[in-house]
């Protein structure tokens, strides 16, 4: 994008754009721009500049980042003292979940340092006749989507998996009669291991989310202490099963655990289980609500909805259905 536009300009000759690594030198001024992906927060945070200081960051497509301490490591590694330089964080994103930290963090309570803007496409100058008939179209056919598409409202994405959720606050006297459900999918460098903490109402058909961590990099011991920290150790856990030396060690740590039961097609199965429940999210559970509200039907190359889950934004929606193995029952299939 900014070799387009380097070349849009018409400055090519002002610039040198080398590939690794990756960069680009404003030649006049010597100043340079790094490009850094954001698997490992921690690695970007060690940008040293031989001469200068770091300034300005863009995070393009700022919503996947889905923790905010991974953002505040970013924020503190452009921090200190800086001459004669403008320091600035821009992020660039689509409102696709109104439950995402970037709402709360800088549109619902913006500081005096914070400016957000919102555009859409009645302003973008570069769309032609065609492109306009495509929202126009969908400001007729599908009103939900243009809200959020067209004019750039915050929204829940469309074709979500599950619908009957809402976001409230409750005590652990209010689920004391209910049943502990406890999951875990394991993660490690780019997958994060999720631990799934709720209460199941049977009889109500209600499931309250109460607890969860979400995180890369732990081992298995770190996923014990975190379980044990999170006071949960003497819990019954059921955990991804194609883990069995994860489980066997994990086991051998003193934790309760054991392998989710796979049969044909568990997933689904487990999913119409779950969409009869009301699921009530405590508004700690910040992952488990960036989930949930992600968590969709895939689509073909024609757009039309398959009956199976985006591979995506499933870490704590798999370890809710691990953890409510026991009650999922018909026809003998499990997970």
């Amino acid at each position: 994008e900014l070799k387009w536009a380097i070349a849009r300009l018409g400055v090519e000759n002002w610039f040198y754009c080398k590939e690794n690594p990756l960069e680009i030198t404003y030649k006049p001024t010597g100043q340079k721009i790094y490009f850094r992906g954001l698997d490992d927060p921690l690695k970007v945070t060690s940008i040293t500049v031989e001469t200068g200081s770091l300034c300005w960051m863009w995070i393009e497509e700022a919503y996947e980042i889905m923790k905010e301490d991974d953002f505040n490591l970013l924020d503190e590694s452009i921090r200190g003292e800086a001459e004669n330089c403008f320091k600035q964080i821009t992020f660039t994103f689509n409102p696709w979940n109104e439950h995402h930290w970037l709402k709360k963090r800088f549109f619902d309570d913006p500081d005096d340092e914070t400016l957000a803007i919102t555009t859409n496409y009645l302003c973008n100058e570069w769309l032609d006749e065609a492109d306009l008939k495509v929202f126009e179209t969908m400001k007729r056919n599908n009103p939900r989507r243009y809200a959020v598409a067209g004019l750039g409202g915050w929204g829940i994405v469309e074709g979500l998996v599950y619908e009957n959720w809402k976001e409230e606050s409750f005590t652990l006297d209010q689920v004391k009669r209910c049943k502990s459900a406890f999951g875990l999918d394991f993660g490690f460098t780019n997958d994060p291991s999720a631990f799934f903490v709720g209460f199941l109402d049977l009889e109500n058909k209600k499931l309250f989310v109460w607890d969860e961590f979400y995180e890369t990099g732990l081992s298995n011991k770190k996923i014990f202490e975190k379980i044990t920290s999170l006071g949960y150790g003497k819990a019954r856990v059921v955990a991804d099963s194609a883990e069995p030396k994860s489980i066997a060690e994990l086991d051998s740590l003193g934790l309760s655990v054991k392998g989710a039961k796979k049969g044909r097609d568990s997933v689904n199965n487990g999913i119409q289980w779950i969409q009869d429940l009301e699921i009530i999210i405590h508004p700690r559970c910040t992952n488990f609500l960036t989930d949930i509200s992600n968590y969709t039907w895939d689509k073909d190359k024609f757009g039309n909805k398959l009956n199976v889950p985006v591979d995506d934004f499933n870490h704590l929606m798999d370890a809710m259905r691990y953890a409510l193995e026991e009650y999922i029952v018909g026809n003998r299939w499990l997970y």
